[in-house]
């Protein structure tokens, strides 16, 4: 299982859709998911992350969906969360970023809004998380020490970034020669 952590605006989705397709592993995304349910409640992306400051359920409904697929294994898991809820069932953690200006122009396009929307609503909504995590779960979102690879997804194009990983993934799985990290350490 590889599970892709990171801001939004970083390609988590993007990238997590391209490997489960590569290698034939099913895909779960903690940010359709909730993109999904501010849609069906009527509500936009902010309007929801301030409902779920005012209601925790929210946030564990999402995490322990995530979990679930985790345990089911053959998935790639991506959102903030994604390496956290997956703990150690997932072989593969990948850490993405890019910069602030980038992130913002991407979301601003994928979400129809203005450069200036996109940064004051993404700002607003990572501060929250990041209080939300840290209550619920004493999770650090800048602690990036539980993943494996960092990648900055601005550095090349997407195909190259995209290669990149598949290339990885590829050598990872033919170094463990099907098992699983966790059955090899020492």
């Amino acid at each position: 299982m590889v599970a892709i952590g990171g801001p939004h605006g970083t390609g988590k989705t993007t990238y997590a859709k391209g490997l489960a397709q590569t290698f034939d592993l099913r895909h779960v995304s903690a940010g359709e998911a909730f993109r999904r349910l501010a849609e069906d409640e009527g509500l936009t992306l902010q309007e929801l992350a301030y409902k779920a400051e005012m209601d925790p359920s929210i946030d564990r409904r999402i995490d322990e969906a995530v979990k679930r697929e985790a345990e089911l294994g053959s998935v790639v898991i991506d959102g903030q969360l994604a390496a956290w809820m997956a703990g150690d069932k997932a072989d593969l953690k990948v850490y993405l970023t890019a910069p602030d200006k980038v992130r913002f122009e991407r979301i601003a396009r994928r979400d129809g809004l203005t450069l200036q929307e996109a940064e004051r609503t993404t700002r607003i909504r990572e501060e929250g998380e990041a209080r939300r995590f840290r209550e619920l779960y004493g999770i650090d979102v800048k602690d990036l020490s539980i993943y494996h690879l960092i990648v900055d997804t601005s550095l090349l194009p997407l195909e190259d970034t995209m290669k990149t990983l598949k290339n990885i993934v590829s050598d990872y799985i033919q170094e463990m020669g099907g098992r699983r990290r966790s059955d090899v350490r020492g």
